[in-house]
């Protein structure tokens, strides 16, 4: 696993290849973790994990704004197109 993005004093993950336009990004969500994080698994998996609670779309949010600060992109860029009430997500970069 590669850790990332907690608060500037963790290495980010290389995800440069995924901004381009149109890309759908799949990420697998934990909420209600002890700290903010991107973690990319060996196989390229992407977890985020935000401290946020699953609730009126909090954990969500979390996860697109650690997920665009990752990618360095605006969160605006980032929408969700899939998984609005699920662990799994999928994302597009506009």
């Amino acid at each position: 696993m590669h850790d990332a993005v907690g608060k500037g004093h963790m290495t980010q993950p290389d995800m440069t290849h995924l901004c381009h336009k149109g890309a759908q990004i799949a990420v697998k969500v934990t909420p209600r973790a002890s700290r903010n994080r991107v973690v990319v698994d060996v196989d390229g998996a992407i977890r985020v994990y935000v401290t946020a609670a699953p609730e009126n779309g909090k954990a969500t949010a979390a996860a697109r704004a650690l997920l665009a600060r990752s990618m360095g992109v605006p969160k605006t860029r980032l929408s969700l197109i899939r998984g609005r009430t699920a662990r799994d997500k999928v994302f597009r970069l506009d």
